[in-house]
């Protein structure tokens, strides 16, 4: 009888116990780290070729006390190495643990070393060759507390390398895992589908385990092979017959296997790893996004199993929020009456799903701590049936409260919208049960975040709905600890997540974030494109203009009598600076029958609204062609024809220049810029008195400049301004939105009057 440990990754040591008394060995124990038990060489050899979950087959060899390195080296010296690998074999040595004189596994391995080498020196006067990465034969040394445990590994390479994957994608789950996860998501053998397989591990390995087919059989070596006790005709018959009876099980298998993964590389590498493995036959591959895979039309209900990507597999958290938001929305409506279970690398990410989990386990995907959670998404329910519950009392024809208000292709908001255009409705309370049996409530729902966007909502519908206003801000960082602002343009809803110091936990920030975005999904119960989410800064200077993205997701919306383009996807902002919408209203009245300039212009969203309000020219300044190329579609879009000029050039340089006249010139420079296209870096608190004598030679007498910039504490030279023959009043307070009247610091705004 031999004693054997076999180790494993943590979370996989009860489904190896159990996986061990199913191959009839007896006696097993879990100790950190794995699993022992005393038995015959044929069995080590079993567990070998057969164990999905063991990470290495280890064969005790000694074990002694160890106080001190001495003792180490005597009790390794007293083994008879000689009677387990010859002299001209080469071999290595593992090492783990520590006591209080031997701290360093390097020391702990080099004294085992020393101990091999000695006694072969004494006994042939030659020594064996250490060999680290590819050594003939490997050794493992454990040491806990005062007792040090020698083992030979008979696996030699750990045995998640079953030998068919030979290329792996970013990140990829060792197989061992990937099994343990296939046992713990109740798998039963019905049809697995794995929509974002990447190299196909979960599916091979769960076709694998229906064909039976012993993991070991595939590899080519193993670490016993050059042992001098190794019995080659006892492995070769345990082999064969496990191979034999692999190629056998295919044409008995009726379970069936699908993988898709939105790279066409990935796919092809899957099917190459799935054609070693012997299983390609069983598992039919695509190459799909996971938001939109449906199931096998010849499938009513099976296992949805994923490890979907992360973190910096994705690029970044907010996109990492976004995915699985998506994905939970996808399964529900897609895959009603299958079954789901998925990996990932915490419980908070697996909320976004907005399913509640039967059963969950931890896993460690390496160093890192992972959870899998198995739901069963519910068949889709007969609406009919739901909706004939009896009402107690038809209730009162009144504004619905956005949250339970029933979205309609008309009128997806309700309250944002001009009501002649989109009118209330009421609601049955049969309509109220229904979605409450629709919306179930997520894991993580945060109370007072909740509470405060509702009044948020309740407060501004009506104010947007008779101000004929479709984009506002429903929410800024009203508590300190939900830090984000939230805006709504018509049916879309963007979280812009403020970056918390760095003194704050980083994993304490990341679960408010998730407690935010889940209770916001929850209460407007928004669809999968509806929700957009980005990470930023507060705004320095034009951090707006930083290019995010490329989805050209654009969406034309209604402020007062104008329509703007906005771009929700693209930059950190969207073509429209929502805090100064009175402003811009403001400019409308004030531009008939004048010359109006906009200087530092972005969109041109205060252009557009002069020009409707009868301006009877309008010239735009910026930097970016983009912008204004952006500018003149929103002209385009609100049928304006007539003279209006679009500038590409630095405004100061152009101020510095130009002879035009004007009665109305609307600044609202950056904070700070320092962009390639300016000879000097701009300033607004040192600059802004030199900008504005530069604007003063340009407007006539009686003309008006309205000033406004958003930098914290800027204080206006009043004095200096005067001087240049101006009135000055400030507006800020007028200019302050309804929605931003938490916030106003939001920005400052003067109205600078040139005398006569």
């Amino acid at each position: 009888m031999f004693s054997y440990f076999i180790p494993t990754a943590k979370g996989l040591a009860p489904l190896l116990e159990v996986e061990l008394k199913d191959l009839g060995i007896e006696n097993t124990k879990q100790i950190a780290g794995g699993v022992s038990f005393d038995g015959s060489l044929e069995q080590g050899y079993q567990v070998c070729l057969w164990s999905r979950f063991a990470s290495r087959v280890l064969l005790k060899l000694s074990e002694f006390k160890v106080i001190d390195p001495m003792d180490l080296y005597l009790g390794c010296s007293n083994i008879p190495w000689e009677t387990h690998f010859d002299v001209d074999k080469t071999f290595s040595i593992d090492f783990s643990g520590s006591n209080d004189e031997i701290r360093n596994t390097q020391f702990g391995a080099l004294k085992i070393k020393d101990a091999i080498v000695d006694r072969f020196r004494k006994k042939f006067d030659e020594r064996p060759n250490v060999e680290k990465r590819d050594a003939d034969i490997r050794f493992n040394g454990r040491l806990f507390k005062d007792k040090a445990s020698i083992y030979i590994d008979l696996s030699g390479s750990p045995l998640h390398l079953r030998g068919y994957r030979t290329i792996a994608g970013e990140a990829p789950l060792r197989e061992t895992l990937a099994a343990g996860i296939i046992k713990r998501s109740g798998w039963k053998g019905e049809a697995i589908l794995d929509p974002m397989c990447g190299s196909g591990t979960l599916v091979i390995e769960a076709a694998m385990m229906s064909l039976n087919i012993a993991p070991g059989s595939l590899r080519d070596k193993f670490g016993f092979e050059q042992w001098k006790k190794h019995d080659v005709e006892m492995w070769q018959t345990l082999k064969t017959s496990a191979q034999v009876y692999g190629k056998r099980a295919v044409k008995d298998c009726d379970a069936r296997f699908y993988a898709s993964d939105l790279s066409k590389d990935m796919i092809s590498i899957a099917r190459q790893n799935a054609q070693r493995a012997g299983v390609a036959e069983l598992i039919e591959f695509s190459v799909q996004d996971a938001k939109k895979v449906l199931p096998p039309e010849e499938l009513s209900t099976g296992m949805l199993i994923s490890n979907p990507p992360y973190g910096e597999r994705l690029g970044g958290f907010s996109d990492t929020i976004s995915l699985y938001t998506e994905l939970g929305h996808h399964f529900k409506d897609a895959f009603a009456g299958w079954n789901l279970s998925m990996f990932a690398m915490d419980t908070e990410l697996l909320s976004c799903l907005g399913m509640r989990a039967g059963r969950s386990y931890k896993f460690f995907n390496g160093p890192i701590e992972c959870v899998l959670k198995n739901y069963r998404i519910s068949p889709k329910r007969n609406v009919e049936k739901v909706e004939a519950v009896e009402p107690k009392a038809k209730p009162k024809a009144q504004t619905a409260q956005p949250v339970f208000k029933e979205s309609t292709e008309d009128n997806p908001w309700g309250s944002i919208a001009p009501a002649q255009e989109f009118p209330m409705a009421e609601e049955s309370e049969s309509e109220l049960v229904f979605k409450e049996v629709k919306q179930i409530k997520p894991a993580i729902y945060a109370e007072d975040f909740a509470n405060r966007l509702l009044k948020n909502m309740k407060r501004l519908d009506k104010w947007a709905k008779r101000e004929n206003v479709q984009c506002y801000r429903l929410y800024d960082a009203d508590l300190p600890e939900y830090n984000v602002a939230i805006d709504r343009y018509n049916e879309y809803l963007i979280i812009q997540e403020y970056r918390a110091p760095k003194e704050i936990d980083a994993q304490k920030v990341r679960r408010r974030f998730l407690d935010i975005v889940s209770t916001t999904r929850y209460l407007l119960d928004l669809t999968d494109d509806q929700l957009i989410i980005k990470v930023r800064e507060r705004q320095k200077g034009r951090q707006q203009y930083e290019k995010l993205d490329s989805k050209k997701q654009r969406l034309v919306v209604q402020e007062g009598p104008a329509k703007i383009i906005v771009n929700l996807q693209d930059y950190l902002d969207t073509g429209l600076f929502l805090d100064h919408r009175p402003t811009r209203l403001r400019i409308g009245k004030m531009a008939q029958g004048k010359d109006f300039l906009n200087l530092f212009c972005y969109t041109a969203t205060a252009s557009v609204h002069a020009a409707l309000g009868g301006a009877k020219s309008t010239t735009s300044v910026d930097m970016s062609n983009t912008y204004l190329n952006w500018g003149q579609e929103n002209f385009t879009e609100n049928g304006i024809q007539g003279k209006h000029e679009f500038i590409q050039q630095d405004c100061i340089k152009w101020l510095q220049h130009a002879h035009e006249m004007y009665d109305l010139i609307f600044i609202d420079p950056p904070t700070f810029s320092n962009s390639k296209r300016m000879s000097d870096v701009f300033d607004v608190q040192d600059d802004h008195v030199a900008l504005l004598t530069s604007a003063s030679e340009r407007v006539n007498p009686k003309g008006e400049i309205i000033f406004s910039n958003n930098k914290r504490g800027f204080k206006l030279d009043i004095e200096a301004i005067k001087a240049l023959g101006f009135y000055v009043k400030d507006i800020s307070k007028a200019s302050i939105p309804e929605d931003f009247k938490g916030n106003d610091k939001i920005h400052q705004c003067w109205l600078l009057t040139k005398r006569d």
